[in-house]
Parts: structure tokens; sequence; C-alpha cells
């Protein structure tokens, strides 16, 4: 086996955290939830480890930058010292709501002018197709760009179509499922054709270029 490098140990990153949402998807039990957590953690560590090895950061850093996050992030949650704050937000709305303003204020630092289209940046192009679509159609809704529930109006004015769909979800599994499998058999990738309509729904809302 070769050196590791994070570019090595992406897929394995990958494969561990899709086992952690399998398992917690089919019920698994705690114990195995927490073997595979570990195995989450343990990718942690080892890219730590690599950047520590070429003086970048270590894991320290990692968790020191993950809590002044979570305290900037989170003004409903903690005081700048990372106390608690007294009382919290009454509703999950108003969370999210807190949380978006902090994003935009921390945005402003590098746009002096913000576009509402600049919401959709940094969803993961490596995320599964579906699981992208529908975090960007989430960020799109939250910064104004769709109306919020289900989709409405024209494919032209928002990118979004609108779609009849069953009540479950057990039934809308079996609706994507025939999808995949009519798509296979007319030698179409379902995944590619999905993520080609996620890109240009986000290219609809980007930022214009400049004159």
């Amino acid at each position: 086996m070769g050196a590791l490098t994070h570019e090595s140990l992406v897929e394995y990153l990958l494969e561990e955290a899709h086992e952690v949402a399998e398992t917690i998807e089919a019920g698994r039990g705690d114990a195995e939830l927490q073997a595979e957590l570990g195995d989450v953690l343990l990718q942690v560590v080892l890219h730590a480890r690599l950047a520590q090895e070429r003086r970048a950061f270590d894991l320290d850093d990692v968790v020191r930058g993950l809590t002044a996050k979570m305290i900037r992030r989170n003004p409903h949650v903690f005081r700048p010292d990372g106390t608690l704050q007294d009382s919290f937000p009454a509703t999950v709305e108003e969370i999210v709501l807190k949380w978006d303003a902090v994003k935009r204020s921390e945005k402003l630092l590098h746009s002096a002018k913000p576009h509402p289209g600049d919401a959709l940046n940094g969803v993961p192009g490596a995320l599964p197709a579906l699981a992208r679509a529908q975090k960007l159609l989430d960020r799109a809704e939250r910064a104004g760009l769709t109306p919020a529930g289900a989709p409405a109006g024209t494919e032209s004015a928002t990118g979004v179509p609108a779609v009849d769909l069953p009540g479950t979800e057990q039934e809308l599994g079996e609706l994507l499922f025939g999808i995949a499998a009519a798509a296979r058999a007319k030698g179409l990738d379902a995944e590619r054709a999905l993520r080609g309509a996620a890109r240009r729904f986000q290219d609809l809302h980007a930022r214009p270029p400049a004159p």
C-alpha cells in the first residue's frame, strides 16, 4: 500500500459516512452506530495527522476551529465567550433565521454586494445527485429564490418544474426506483441526468457576470 494522502483517503471517508447513514436508517442499534461513528472519526484523525506532518494544522486546531464556528454561528445558544445564553428561540424557524443571518454577515466580509444566488454556493459537488438537488432547493427556498413548500410556477421562472408526487416516502421511493429502472432500460444515466439538472438550476440563479 502506498503512502496515505488526503486524496487517497477520500473514498474511505465517503464510504464510512454512507455506512453511518445506512446504520441509522436501518435501525441497527446504538452499538453498531457507535462503531460506525468511530470509523468516521478515525478518518478525521488520519486527515488531521497528515496535515500535522505538513505542519499545516493538527486535530486540536480542527476542534478549536469547529468550536469557534459553532459559537459564532449560534448566537441564540452561546454568548461570545462560549457560555450558554439564558434563553433560546422558541421555534426552529427563528433558529434557522438567526443561523442564516450570521452566515450572510460572514459572506459580507468577502463580497461588498451579496447576491441571492450566493446562497447556493458551497453545496459539495461530490454529494449524490439527489442529496445535492435537495440541498440546493433547501438553500434556494431559504434565500427566497423558489417558493416555499411544493414547487410552484414555471421552470423558466424558478428552474423547478412542477411535479405531482405520491403521498408517502415509500411510494416516492418506488417512483424514484422506477425512474432509475426506466432510465437504465433506455441507456440513460439517471445520476448524471440529475447532476446536470441541479447544475442548470444553480447556474440559473448564479450571480451574473460583471459587465
